[in-house]
């Protein structure tokens, strides 16, 4: 393997091991936006998105250049080789390695948009819970309050009419007290309707992590299984050689 498909093979290795890192289910996603937030990530992540873009140039680069070899090497079905079984035997192993290259690079190129995607999915679910759990404090704090005031307000009614003084009814106009409950009560139905607004928004981002874990575990299968066949070939390989 040449340097350039080493470094990439190893580049392709770092990025499995993140991805199975941030697959990791008991650290939890507020978790990793702190870790996001950290100052070392913080200086990385201002030239991050220029790197990035440079690691997705090169790895498309690499990629053509790995179909275009591919191409280049699969002509033993257009040309007549039974007589020259050594140049069959090169001709296979060229497109072996071509094949080889063309999977690392795709495989890279993959693993690098999903690293992006599933960190972007991370920070994102970690902002929503902490907008849930704000709004639901809110919209706690706003009941306690509004049943304090129903519960303040009845008792000072019931002193009133022990005291002989005539209370207005509940329902007729003018009285201030159910105008103000009123209000608190629209206000708490606003509060637990933003509540269950951020719920679903919280709950299509934990349906978005799940379908991207499950994606990068099923890579990971598949890069294993690549690799197994790889090996298998080298060993066969070797043997022809012998």
């Amino acid at each position: 393997m040449s340097l350039q498909w080493t470094a990439v093979a190893t580049f392709l290795y770092v990025e499995v091991f993140f991805v199975l890192l941030l697959c990791i289910p008991f650290i939890s996603p507020k978790r990793w936006s702190q870790i996001f937030k950290s100052r070392l990530i913080q200086t990385i992540a201002l030239y991050g998105n220029t790197w990035f873009m440079v690691a997705i140039a090169i790895l498309v680069f690499l990629l053509i250049d790995a179909v275009r070899e591919v191409w280049k090497y699969s002509v033993t079905d257009k040309v007549d080789l039974t007589n020259n079984p050594t140049a069959i035997e090169h001709i296979h192993m060229k497109l072996f390695r071509a094949q080889r290259n063309e999977y690392i690079a795709g495989f890279a190129l993959l693993l690098c948009l999903l690293l992006r995607r599933i960190a972007t999915l991370l920070s994102q679910q970690a902002t929503l819970l902490a907008s849930n759990e704000a709004f639901k404090k809110q919209a706690e704090g706003a009941s306690n309050a509004a049943k304090k005031y129903m519960e303040d307000n009845e008792l000072l009614q019931e002193k009133l009419r022990e005291a002989g003084v005539e209370v207005p009814e509940a329902g007729k106009k003018g009285a201030g007290p159910h105008e103000e409950n009123k209000t608190l009560k629209e206000e708490v139905k606003t509060l637990k309707g933003e509540l269950d607004t951020t719920k679903k928004a919280l709950q299509k981002s934990d349906s978005d992590v799940r379908a991207m874990k499950k994606q990068a575990e099923n890579l990971t299968v598949e890069y294993d299984r690549l690799l197994e066949e790889h090996s298998k070939l080298l060993v066969a390989s070797d043997k022809k050689s012998d």
